[in-house]
């Protein structure tokens, strides 16, 4: 049996596991372990597998993954996502959708500074969802707007998806960071757009509130709005003019959430930094083991040929440019809907990364639409973990049904986006280049 057939059957295998059921972990591993030992066998296949290990784990680049994680945690710990939210409602509530759009932007500030998808969507789940289902907002509308603003997370730096891009394709971490600033902000600027347009539409979705601020009352908000701005000021104003290397910005981060949880606090006990630890420590756990699997299975990919096949044949079609890049784009939002992100990046980059650099693609520019690509996969069914995340953290007071139903158009504002990335690359490139 030649190699290509073994990897063809081995990227079947792949699928078919994840499509019953199987944890993506445990069947990138398994694949990944038997195929390279059908390939080169047992023994250089297990001395394989301690060298991936090794060089996971033993990476200075991989630091800053458990130390962004760190900062978010401890982000949570100090309420910024609670001033945030009170921040951006008495500003923006007034007006209809408005609960949903102060959500939007609150979720993007706090992603900037916590760096994680899921546990921003958490977090406004918890914030927004029954401050918004209480003033008689469509369930749909309300969830789906907090499952698709928890994507901005990865977008805005910090962020450990980029520095997974970053490592897998050795690129520049820091310019990727960086490249996440404007595209972030756009898109968070569309999907506020995309919920005024859905209530403008039906205005049943969404009751105008009659709760009325002050000026004087909103300007006070801003107080709580304001630690977090410096925190992200300064990790992005560091990044940018090259005070610090990307690790020692999530060491400043986790540092600065650190004394804010404190001071929130009034000590250390509220902080519960043994809890906080032990969270980043499974949570980094669990990329790290993900990342190690794929791996595995992206080196028996290579290795049996499939990696060069599938990326001689995109690279070979006789079409345009562009048709490359839609077909790309498939690939990621389809298996981003049966995947985790990392696994996704680790599984694809191999084949994918080549194929776009031959076409002349950025980098830079390569990595924020791959990141965009993979966050919409995470909100689209059948499996969008952040539609699960939302109605988990709902108290059952919306279904899986309802979050899926009212994606529609924000699936279409991320499409939007993706078109201004590709049609617009200076978006990503312009802060990078001045850097």
């Amino acid at each position: 049996m030649s190699s290509l057939v073994i990897g063809l059957i081995g990227t079947a295998g792949l699928f078919g596991g994840i499509l019953i059921g199987i944890n993506v972990m445990v069947v990138l591993g398994l694949v990944g372990a038997f195929g390279l030992a059908s390939l080169v066998g047992f023994k250089a296949s297990t001395a394989l597998l301690s060298t991936v290990f090794f060089e996971t784990t033993h990476s200075f680049h991989f630091s800053v993954i458990p130390l962004f994680l760190l900062m978010g945690f401890f982000a949570m710990r100090a309420g910024l996502g609670e001033d945030l939210f009170e921040a951006t409602s008495r500003w923006m509530g007034g007006m209809r959708g408005g609960l949903a759009i102060s959500t939007t932007v609150g979720a993007a500030a706090f992603g900037a500074a916590s760096g994680s998808s899921v546990g921003t969507a958490t977090i406004f789940t918890k914030l927004a969802l029954p401050e918004m289902l209480d003033r008689g907002y469509d369930k749909g509308l309300a969830s789906a707007s907090i499952a698709i603003a928890g994507t901005l997370a990865v977008m805005i730096p910090p962020s450990a998806l980029m520095v997974v891009y970053g490592i897998l394709t050795d690129s520049s971490i820091g310019a990727l960071l960086i490249a996440g600033f404007i595209p972030g902000i756009v898109f968070a600027l569309i999907l506020c757009a995309a919920i005024w347009l859905t209530v403008w539409r039906n205005p049943a979705l969404a009751p105008i509130d009659t709760t009325r601020y002050t000026m004087r009352e909103k300007l006070a908000s801003l107080k709580l709005a304001g630690p977090l701005v410096l925190i992200i000021i300064c990790i992005v104003s560091g990044l940018y003019v090259g005070i610090f290397t990307p690790t020692e910005a999530g060491a400043v981060g986790a540092s600065l959430t650190f004394l804010l949880a404190i001071i929130r606090h009034r000590g250390f006990r509220g902080v519960r930094i043994l809890d906080t630890l032990l969270e980043t420590i499974r949570t980094s756990a669990m990329i790290f083991a993900i990342l190690i699997a794929a791996l595995l299975f992206s080196k028996f990919l290579a290795l049996s040929g499939v990696a060069n096949t599938v990326g001689g044949f995109l690279i070979g079609l006789d079409v345009a440019p562009w048709v490359i890049v839609v077909l790309v784009a498939i690939i990621y939002l389809a298996l981003g809907m049966m995947m985790d992100a990392p696994a996704l990046l680790a599984i694809t980059l191999p084949i994918t990364h080549p194929v776009m650099m031959e076409l002349g693609y950025d980098p830079i520019w390569f990595g924020i639409f791959v990141v965009l690509l993979v966050e919409i996969g995470a909100v689209t069914p059948p499996v969008g973990i952040n539609c699960f995340v939302v109605q988990a953290a709902s108290g059952g007071r919306v279904k899986l049904e309802d979050v899926f139903r009212g994606l529609l158009p924000f699936v279409g504002a991320g499409f939007v986006m993706l078109l201004l990335l590709y049609l617009f690359p200076q978006m990503a490139l312009f802060l990078p280049s001045r850097m």
